[in-house]
């Protein structure tokens, strides 16, 4: 009886299943996404398609339409909190949480600063009363500028204006997890360059001590290809034992890679990151079981594509009795990828959300572009999105 009821579980755990995890797409909705990943399939495509779209948009030519309805539709809930209410509700539907990710990359000034603030904390008070939006999110350098948050990391320290400018967008931060606090709602602050990491570290674990008390509230991540980030986590958990605050964790593997190597060898020092990707699967998964042996102090997010990843931590959840819907574990991946993954999941019964970028198409093209660069360089991301596409286009075909 164990047998059959471990291999039942085991089976619908299974990552293969494309009528559940294109369940909530029409015919028509899964051959525009099987043609968008067959381009983006194809390294010279993505480039050329790069290289156009920007041309296009610097020339004020009338691409919008096509791009929403393409490359922003796939990966985007909509230009507006509005627009993104037809994504939520849709996964929802499928029991998969939303994490609205405001993705605009202003300009570096006081009026952008604001502007930012002022929609995170449209997010929060979305989140707060949707049950559908689990987790608010944002970058430090949506609201602090990315020159200051370097100069406070080295030993240069700030002039006397720079420390207003700082102070300024402290209060911002202060005002923006101030609310996340009032409203009960988690927070999560994204990772971004090692050379503005630490700063970033330095004030998320200000805001932990303060809001972290009876429940967490406000996230750190964790980017598990850089050398020193299992030690890092490892200090952070103890750090959050002795001084009885609850540590909140979103793991990924890590965002940056090409921007850091070039850095580095441009600057003449030493990666930060692991060589090898065995390296930084190693470590993530570690970080996976840190986070797991801590269980009553530790609330935390994978934040992965990576089916192996998953899989283990299902697997040492079942063997540790812990339940599918433990409120202290979230699975997360990106809209528009990895449906195989965050439909099946939810459909087991675990906590599952999607990252859900929005913004004005013009302003959300740098991400998109990022993403697109990001997927071609992950050796077989996009050909397994794409083969898995395939393979639910022929099932339905063949029915």
């Amino acid at each position: 009886m164990t047998h059959q009821t471990s291999s039942k579980k085991l089976k619908k755990l299974s990552f293969e299943d494309t009528q559940i995890a294109f369940a909530s797409k029409s015919d028509f909705q899964l051959r525009k996404s099987y043609w968008i990943f067959a381009i983006m399939n194809q390294n010279w495509l993505v480039k050329l398609g790069t290289f156009f779209i920007k041309l296009f948009l610097f020339l004020h030519l009338p691409v919008k339409k096509i791009i929403k309805t393409t490359l922003f539709g796939q990966f985007c809930g909509g230009e507006s909190i509005q627009e993104c209410q037809t994504t939520i509700q849709e996964l929802d539907k499928a029991h998969i949480g939303t994490i609205l990710d405001y993705s605009v990359e202003g300009e570096e000034n006081d009026k952008s600063f604001q502007l930012t603030k002022n929609e995170i904390l449209k997010t929060i008070v979305q989140s707060h009363e949707s049950s559908a939006i689990p987790y608010a999110v944002f970058k430090m350098t949506g609201i602090f500028n990315s020159e200051l948050l370097e100069k406070y990391q080295t030993e240069k320290g700030l002039t006397e204006e720079e420390e207003i400018d700082f102070l300024k967008s402290k209060e911002y931060l202060i005002e923006i997890c101030q609310e996340a606090y009032n409203q009960q709602v988690k927070l999560f602050i994204d990772a971004e360059e090692s050379w503005i990491q630490n700063t970033i570290d330095e004030l998320c674990y200000e805001m932990m001590q303060r809001y972290n008390q009876k429940t967490a509230i406000i996230f750190n991540t964790f980017q598990m290809y850089r050398v020193d980030m299992l030690e890092n986590l490892h200090h952070a958990i103890q750090v959050a034992i002795d001084q009885s605050y609850f540590l909140g964790v979103k793991l990924v593997r890590g965002a940056y890679l090409e921007k850091e190597r070039l850095r580095a060898h441009e600057d003449e020092y030493s990666e930060p990151l692991h060589k090898e990707k065995e390296a930084t699967d190693r470590d993530f998964n570690l970080g996976i079981q840190a986070c797991l042996d801590h269980l009553d102090q530790v609330h935390f997010c994978v934040g992965t594509h990576n089916e192996q990843s998953c899989q283990l931590l299902c697997q040492w959840m079942e063997e540790k009795g812990i339940s599918q819907n433990h409120p202290h574990i979230y699975f997360a991946q990106l809209l528009g990828m990895s449906d195989n993954i965050s439909y099946n999941l939810a459909s087991s019964g675990y906590n599952v959300a999607k990252y859900v970028p929005y913004g004005p198409v013009s302003s959300v093209m740098p991400y998109l572009f990022r993403r697109a660069e990001e997927n071609s360089s992950i050796a077989g991301q996009t050909s397994r999105e794409f083969a898995l596409l395939q393979k639910e286009v022929s099932r339905r075909k063949n029915l």
